[in-house]
């Protein structure tokens, strides 16, 4: 999908939370741009989450050494792992963003409790994987009530940024709106600053692609994160990619900005091993935000459960028809 060049006058200084914040989107930018590419790259991101988490969960825990070993090279979603899962299965990833963008449009708008509420029917299900934090946060509001969990120095984990993808769409347009969700989502289970701001900027990182910005933009909105959590910096690349929430985001954005396709991105990302299904998830979402449909390989998305890509489709479409971007009735 070809990159356009916008207007600067199309953004307007926004006081951040967190410093470095460069602007926020103004409403109205679907006057602007091609809605077509949008909705493109609305639908492709929210597609990417769920081909990242069945293309890494079988490797989640192995490590890059291990992985070559068994696969030389991960390029399709096999299924199997330690969840022993079914070709095209996803997982925690997806499916608490799931609950995340159907509480959103059943709701007609934001709605934390209904978020909460459906957190709590999911791990009712008894669903083949949940992390700790997660579950600990749900089961906090399901015991409590509570709608934020207190702060604790050991929940830097990448749970609250893996379900941020439903956020971002709705907030597409709002920097403010954004930021205030996007915390307000992630204190559910997880209340760590860091966890925060990796939200955060994720979020924006979203806007951006799916508005068609460059990656040399991409990475300058990043400077505002490194400046104020310098450990997010990915360049050198560790090559950590455990469930801690700075070496989850550093092997995104290492391979997100090296790679050239989104098939790049995806198979460098999950065969760095350790927490695959979250690494592609992520991953998946930027990369199928900046590069739209058309980039996903074919023979992934036919691996896929059908019902959740209609699913992920459907949801996507909603919740950037509900956000600030001036796409209603388009």
């Amino acid at each position: 999908m070809r990159r356009k060049s916008f207007s600067a006058s199309l953004f307007t200084p926004h006081p951040s939370l967190f410093t470095g914040c460069a602007y926020c989107i103004l409403p109205r930018v679907a006057d602007h741009y091609d809605m077509q590419e949008i909705l493109s790259r609305v639908k492709a991101a929210f597609i990417g989450l769920a081909v990242g988490d069945a293309l890494g969960a079988p490797v989640e825990f192995l490590t890059a050494h291990e992985i070559k070993a068994k696969y030389g090279r991960l390029e399709e979603i096999v299924g199997g792992g330690w969840l022993r899962l079914k070709a095209g299965q996803v997982t925690d990833d997806t499916e608490m963003s799931l609950c995340v963008a159907r509480a959103i449009v059943a709701a007609g708008g934001w709605d934390l409790q209904g978020i909460a509420g459906r957190f709590a029917a999911w791990l009712k299900t008894k669903p083949i994987d949940v992390g700790d934090t997660c579950r600990k946060g749900i089961r906090n509001y399901m015991l409590k009530g509570e709608l934020e969990t207190p702060f604790n120095q050991w929940d830097a984990g990448n749970g609250a940024v893996m379900r941020l993808l439903p956020v971002a769409l709705f907030t597409m347009g709002d920097d403010a709106l954004l930021e205030k969700y996007a915390v307000a989502q992630a204190h559910l289970t997880h209340n760590h600053p860091l966890s925060d701001a990796a939200c955060v900027y994720f979020g924006r990182l979203v806007h951006l692609a799916v508005l068609g910005f460059s990656k040399a933009r991409m990475r300058r909105e990043l400077e505002g994160l490194i400046t104020e959590y310098p450990n997010f910096r990915f360049d050198p690349y560790r090559g950590l990619s455990t469930g801690y929430v700075v070496d989850t985001m550093q092997t995104v954005f290492h391979y997100f900005f090296k790679a050239r396709d989104f098939e790049e991105c995806l198979v460098g990302t999950v065969n760095q091993g350790g927490d695959a299904d979250t690494t592609g998830a992520i991953a998946g979402a930027l990369a199928g935000a900046y590069y739209g449909m058309e980039n996903i390989p074919k023979r992934w998305i036919r691996k896929m459960d059908r019902k959740v890509m209609e699913d992920v489709v459907t949801l996507a479409e909603r919740l950037i028809t509900m956000s600030p971007t001036g796409m209603k009735g388009r």
